[in-house]
């Protein structure tokens, strides 16, 4: 098997077995994040709404005007500190963490510490 599909398949079974443990409600939503080579995203989802409440990205506008990489740790909090500011907007202080099938280490660690920073709970 080619080793780029066999790592895809490890990914997506992963993130299976998370989600099969969290689901996010009205009360305390899911913060998923998902990370690629060059950039990492954070959303904040109602599942049993089926709605994204707030979201953010290194491909934010915010993100952009400081001229910081979208590929590394700093990044990664920064992103965390946006996405934990716009829940706490729309009066969400608790969430649900949902790494998407990756190890809670390097950038989705870094997106954790920056939300908690700003205030998240979870």
């Amino acid at each position: 098997m080619n080793k780029f599909k066999a790592k895809k398949e490890s990914l997506e079974r992963r993130k299976r077995r998370v989600r099969a443990k969290i689901s996010g409600t009205a009360e305390r939503p899911r913060l998923n994040v998902r990370r690629t080579n060059a950039n990492i995203y954070a959303a904040v989802i109602d599942d049993v709404a089926g709605r994204t409440l707030c979201s953010a990205s290194t491909l934010d506008e915010s993100f952009k005007a400081t001229g910081k990489v979208g590929s590394n740790k700093e990044a990664a909090e920064f992103v965390g500190k946006l996405v934990a500011e716009r829940a706490l907007e729309k009066g969400i202080t608790e969430v649900k963490f949902d790494r998407g099938g990756h190890l809670y280490h390097g950038r989705v660690k870094a997106l954790a510490d920056g939300a908690r920073a700003a205030g998240l709970k979870f």
